[in-house]
Parts: structure tokens; C-alpha cells; sequence
């Protein structure tokens, strides 16, 4: 097997509230406080740990997703692998030459122009000039700044900022690339361009690491995932375990109205009754067995069913008063129980279940649960989009004349 060319070895990263350097550029002016005798105000600062014990490896075509909620130190490991910041314990190492993109701008001089960065970019990653020169159109054109190429990057806007920043880093023939959630400030054609470079880089052998918010994206391209989170203890994981845990981390996250109570929810296969445990295929049909507890009253009441996706992209609402059936009412300390039979008509990606209690005629407002259940979807035959359509192709190749056409054939993908 392949040595890993990203890797933590039992690291361990401390902070201190009130202490702004942990690096060169903030070191110089905490000393100078120092020796002005501004030193003391620090007095209170408390240590706290940002990361604790973490360990990983990433070999070459692999993709390792880091996610995590805000806070639980994604950014940082990054920032470690980097040598932007060094570890308070263990070893943090990459191998060869990396692209990297942390921050907006990362490593940009405001009063260069675009041309000059990509430049300067090229030369810190140790390139010799004729082989910046030979991608510098293929950099511009992918970061789409024709026209500003000349202009100082302290003109640019937050967005082309990062277009470039991440031209940079993925056309200079980087032997490994780290990709901060920077991604997302790119409209939604440059980000799908950006996610297929990604997925060339693996394909060709390169071990990405990538933190993002976006789950839809670290499902298509990570197959393992370090799941991050505060006061716990890291965990490495195949994708869809791993983003299964951390829908029912931010779900159970979440404060429920005080009006209404989940006090039970159990997501099942229609088909054989079990329990859902794992990723299912698009359009398997679900059941989700619940009961609700009123605290308050409810009147004139209907159940709001709702699937969204992870990124909170709204896929369905439903009522069942829209549906047929009766409205309900509901007195403090009743109980509602039921079932909600629906098909997973979506394709990969991680989504979760938002019941409510609703009034159609809104004299009161909503009662909401997020996040009553979750479950993932995994398939490997459909190429982007959101909804399962279960396409059916009937195909029929012409030739000159009708005897020498090719018969018809007719193909249902597979799903799953």
C-alpha cells in the first residue's frame, strides 16, 4: 500500500482566550505589548482545546472530507498541515508540493496585480517561472478575470478573490490539496467547476483533504470523513456513516418548540419493517412511526411533513390536510401518534425529517421538530441532480437505409 502523503499523528492543538499570536505574524506585536509593559492585561487568558488526539491518514486518490459544526476546529487542521500553525502535541505532515486554500486571498499582496500573484503564488510553491507561464492562461480563464489580470487584488471583490485563489491552487501542479470551505463564495456554475476539478485531482491520484459545509459535496467526493466535534472525541469513518452521525448531532442540536414533544421516532423500510441502518438507494420506500406530546393546545390542527437536505435545500412539505385527511385538535398533555409512508426519490446525499403541527387558517403559529430522523442515500449511476426521475431509454441507431438499422434496445438503470 501507498504511503500516506497527508497525515495526523495524535495531534493535540491549544488556544488560549485573550492570546492573539500563534503565529509570526502575530508574535511580533505581542512582543512589542510585552515590552511596553501591556503584557499584564493577558493575565486572565484561559487555555482550551481545539483539537484533541486527532489522527488520520490520506494516500494517494483519496479524499478525506472534514466536517464538523462551527467551532470544532475544522479551519485548524488545516491550518496545522500547512505549518501555519504547529502543533501543541503529536506530528502534522504533507508530502510534496501543496495547493492550498484556506482563507480569501490567502497569501495575496493587495497591491499586486492578479498576473503578479499568480506569480508570486507559483514561485511559493516552488515552480520555475516558464512553467507558471505555460498555465497562467488556463489560470485566468478558470477564475474568469480576463479583464482584471492587471488590476491590484485589493480591487477584487470576495468572490473573484477566491476564483483565483483557487485557480491558483489547482493548476500549479500540486502534489496534494487542501480546500477550505472558500468554495462556497463562488456562484453555483463555478462551484460545480470547482468540484469536478476536485474529483479529476482524485481520479488522477492526488489526496485531497477538504472541509465544507456543503454535505452534498463531501458525499460525491470524499470517501472517508473526520466528523469533528466539541467536547467529543474525533471520528474517522466511511462518508455516509460519518454524515449520518452528524445529522443526528446537529439535529439533536436544535431546540424543538417548547409546545410540542418528539417522544418517539423510529425510521423503517416499507417493504420488510426493519429499522433503517445504513444508506438506502433513491426511491426506497420509508416509513417514519412517531409520537408527538402537546404541551398546549392545539385546534383545528394538521400534521406538516417536511424533507429537506443537509445543505437546506427544501425538497418537499407536505400537509395531510391537503392530503384528505381530517383536521385534529389537540389538548395539553395529549398524544399524537402515527406514520408517514413517503419514497426516497432523491439521489446521494444526507437528509433529514421536520415535523410540524400547523393551523391552515394560521390563527396560531407553527409547532416545529427539525430533525425528528435523518437517513442517507447512496447510488453510484446518476452524475448531479437532486430527484430521482427513474428514467427509462429506448434507443434505436439509424443506419443508411432501414435494413441495416441496429435493433432497438431498450436499458432501465440500476439503482443503487
Amino acid at each position: 500500500m501507498a504511503e500516506p502523503i497527508i497525515a495526523f499523528e495524535n495531534v493535540w492543538k491549544k488556544f488560549r482566550r485573550g492570546e492573539s499570536h500563534d503565529s509570526l505574524r502575530d508574535l511580533f506585536p505581542a512582543i512589542a505589548r510585552r515590552l511596553l509593559g501591556r503584557g499584564e492585561e493577558r493575565n486572565g487568558a484561559e487555555d482550551f482545546w481545539v483539537l484533541q488526539d486527532v489522527s488520520f491518514e490520506v494516500r494517494p486518490g483519496q479524499a478525506l472530507g472534514i466536517i464538523g459544526p462551527n467551532g470544532a476546529g475544522k479551519s485548524t487542521t488545516l491550518k496545522l498541515l500547512t505549518r501555519i500553525l504547529k502543533p501543541t502535541r503529536g506530528r502534522a505532515y504533507v508530502r510534496g508540493r501543496v495547493g492550498a486554500l484556506i482563507e480569501l486571498a490567502a497569501g495575496f499582496h493587495p497591491d499586486l496585480t492578479g498576473r503578479e500573484n499568480v506569480m508570486l503564488q507559483g514561485a511559493i510553491m516552488g515552480m520555475k517561472r516558464h512553467e507558471i507561464r505555460r498555465r497562467f492562461d488556463e489560470i485566468i480563464a478558470f477564475a474568469g478575470v480576463e479583464d482584471f489580470v492587471d488590476t491590484p487584488v485589493k480591487r477584487y471583490s470576495s468572490g473573484m478573490n477566491a476564483r483565483l485563489g483557487f485557480a491558483i491552487a489547482a493548476h500549479l501542479d500540486p502534489d496534494v490539496l487542501l480546500i477550505d470551505e472558500v468554495l462556497a463564495v463562488g456562484d453555483l456554475s463555478y462551484q460545480q467547476r470547482c468540484y469536478d476539478r476536485l474529483q479529476a485531482f482524485r481520479d488522477n491520484g492526488t489526496p485531497i483533504a477538504f472541509v465544507s459545509h456543503n454535505m452534498q459535496a463531501i458525499a460525491s467526493l470524499c470517501d472517508r470523513v473526520l466528523l469533528l466535534r466539541p467536547g467529543q472525541a474525533p471520528a474517522v469513518a466511511p462518508t455516509q456513516e460519518a454524515l449520518a452521525s452528524y445529522v443526528t448531532l446537529a439535529a439533536t442540536g436544535q431546540v424543538a418548540d417548547p409546545r410540542l414533544a418528539l417522544v418517539s421516532a423510529v425510521l423503517r423500510h416499507a417493504d420488510s419493517g426493519h429499522e433503517v441502518a445504513g444508506p438506502v438507494a433513491p426511491a426506497t420506500r420509508l416509513v417514519l412511526d412517531f409520537e408527538l406530546q402537546a404541551t398546549t393546545a392545539f385546534a383545528r390542527a394538521g400534521l406538516l411533513f417536511q424533507l429537506g437536505r443537509f445543505d437546506g435545500v427544501m425538497l418537499f412539505s407536505g400537509l395531510s390536510t391537503l392530503d384528505g385527511l381530517p383536521e385534529f385538535e389537540l389538548s395539553p398533555g395529549d398524544r399524537l401518534t402515527g406514520s408517514v409512508a413517503f419514497s426516497a426519490n432523491v439521489l446521494r446525499g444526507t437528509y433529514a425529517v421536520t415535523l410540524s403541527l400547523t393551523d391552515t387558517l394560521r390563527r396560531w403559529p407553527t409547532a416545529a421538530i427539525h430533525g425528528v430522523c435523518s437517513f442517507v442515500v447512496a447510488e453510484t449511476t446518476r452524475l448531479a441532480g437532486y430527484a430521482e426521475v427513474e428514467p427509462r431509454y429506448d434507443l434505436q441507431v439509424l443506419g443508411r437505409g432501414v435494413a441495416s438499422s441496429q435493433p432497438v434496445f431498450t436499458r432501465i438503470p440500476r439503482i443503487g
